[in-house]
């Protein structure tokens, strides 16, 4: 054989076997790629499975975070949110001008004063407590009113009537017009369980001549303090006043004070403040004494003037000397009416009150604050020093008529 076509046959079988080799090759690769696929197959199911366990648990999470938020507070809010109102009022004034205004205007207008009367519109807050339209605000509030519209949060609005007021106590009700039944009320709670630290709702319609719609602000804070006693330049006595950091702002006198269970424990009446804003002291009455204040506005058209029967004043430390007393705390008796509560109780002239229903009395204003919210006909105690002795004397106040008396109504 030619050696020629030799080495081209041997080329050849070369070529064939490498070619051979190279297939067998490319299959096992092939092979080897199917079984990969085939392992790797479950994994991406894994995979797609701990999505769907992403999801479930994010989803639980959700659902968590949406039931917390719907906690004590925001149920309590939806409880009594309804029952709170804004309440409009417009009181006419008389205002007198200068006789020196406008000089040379009104020269040959005489020198003498004139007056005028104009409108003018205030503001506040209140809450409903019967479904037959009676409902709580402060006596400031509705003072000299000419007119009363109350503005409901689901955007209804009512003419009211004043029932009555205890101005002492700065508390009024008023009656919502045309209304036989069905409105949204909210219940007085007991204020005297009340805890330092627990959580306060303050509910109102701050600012509401900026502020259109009737849907009541909320805020939130805690008891800061309880029985603050205050004695206003009104003549007006704040007594064991509830003490919140909840804000409270303008037009939020009347409204109520909420706890987390939604009931009244107090009713929203002022703030310390220089700037007439909120700087976390607030002020509520509490709701036990609203409760008699309301119950008796509602019976009598008003509150009954109280009549004890006697007069008081402080003890100086010269008097408390001359007597031969320790200090100069509680308050003499100088003023005894005949056949009076006081006198019927056994009081004399020249008992010194150092107490009343178990309330220390330090002066005047302590008296004062003791009897504010004191009811015809309920008995009270009080401890008396006399010639140099201590005992209990048990008053029933009456019912005050200017006729028994020529006494101021302590």
């Amino acid at each position: 054989m030619d050696l020629k076509k030799l080495f081209l046959l041997i080329i050849i079988l070369l070529s064939i076997n490498i070619l051979v080799l190279k297939m067998n090759d490319i299959t096992k690769k092939d092979s080897s790629q199917n079984e990969m696929i085939k392992v790797s197959q479950p994994q991406i199911k894994n995979y797609a499975l701990r999505d769907t366990i992403d999801f479930e648990e994010r989803q639980q999470k959700n659902d968590e975070v949406t039931i917390s938020r719907r906690n004590g507070i925001t149920n309590a809010i939806e409880k009594v949110k309804p029952a709170v109102v804004s309440v409009n009022v417009i009181r006419t004034e008389v205002v007198q001008t200068s006789p020196f205004n406008s000089f040379f205007f009104d020269f040959y207008r005489g020198f003498l004063p004139r007056t005028y009367k104009r409108e003018v519109q205030n503001l506040g807050s209140g809450v409903i407590v019967s479904e037959d339209g009676y409902a709580i605000t402060n006596s400031h509030v509705v003072q000299n009113a000419s007119e009363i519209k109350v503005f409901l949060s689901d955007g209804r609005s009512f003419e009211a009537e004043l029932i009555g007021n205890d101005d002492v106590n700065d508390i009024a009700v008023i009656k919502l017009k045309d209304i036989e039944t069905g409105l949204p009320q909210a219940y007085l709670g007991d204020s005297d369980g009340i805890i330092i630290g627990e959580w306060t709702i303050a509910l109102g319609n701050p600012f509401g001549y900026l502020i259109k719609d009737s849907e009541p602000t909320v805020t939130v804070g805690v008891v800061s303090a309880l029985n603050r006693n205050f004695h206003s330049n009104e003549d007006r006595i704040y007594k064991k006043m509830i003490q919140t950091d909840a804000a409270i702002n303008p037009g939020n006198s009347g409204g109520p004070l909420v706890n987390i269970n939604g009931e009244i424990i107090g009713i929203n009446t002022f703030i310390f403040s220089k700037s007439g804003g909120s700087l976390g002291i607030g002020f509520a009455i509490p709701s036990n004494r609203v409760k008699n204040i309301v119950q008796e506005i509602i019976k009598y058209g008003g509150i009954r003037p109280i009549w004890f029967g006697f007069k008081v004043q402080d003890i100086t430390p010269a008097l408390a000397n001359s007597l031969g007393l320790e200090s100069a705390d509680g308050v003499i008796i100088t003023y005894i009416d005949e056949q009076g509560p006081a006198e019927d109780a056994g009081l004399k002239r020249g008992d010194i009150i150092m107490s009343i229903d178990a309330q220390n009395i330090k002066d005047v204003n302590d008296a004062e604050i003791a009897v504010s919210d004191l009811r015809i006909g309920e008995d009270i105690e009080i401890e008396i020093i006399r010639d140099g002795k201590e005992m209990t004397k048990e008053l029933t106040p009456q019912e005050y008529q200017n006729k028994k008396s020529t006494s101021s109504k302590l």
